[in-house]
């Protein structure tokens, strides 16, 4: 029985030691995801995790930053009618 618990114990030591740490930090929101479990920023290739890209973001905080603002209100509507 001492033998069993001695590498049982052992054994969760190593398993411990062994624990590779897969993870990635998100340059969007900030959470740590799995690596292969994200996509690069479309601009500057940066990881961009799943839940940010099922949302819709594709740029990391700083590409965003970097970027214009969209305008508030649309600007005056178009329309093609021929003149008679």
């Amino acid at each position: 029985m001492r033998v069993f618990l001695k590498l049982n114990h052992l054994h969760d030591q190593m398993a411990n030691k062994l624990r590779e740490k897969d993870l990635m930090m998100c340059r969007s929101c900030g959470n740590e995801e799995r690596a292969s479990e994200g996509y690069p920023c479309a601009d500057c290739g940066t990881f961009v995790c799943i839940i940010c890209n099922f949302r819709g973001v594709t740029l990391c905080k700083s590409c965003r930053a970097k970027r214009p603002e969209p305008p508030m209100t649309p600007g005056p509507a178009k329309i093609d009618w021929p003149e008679h």
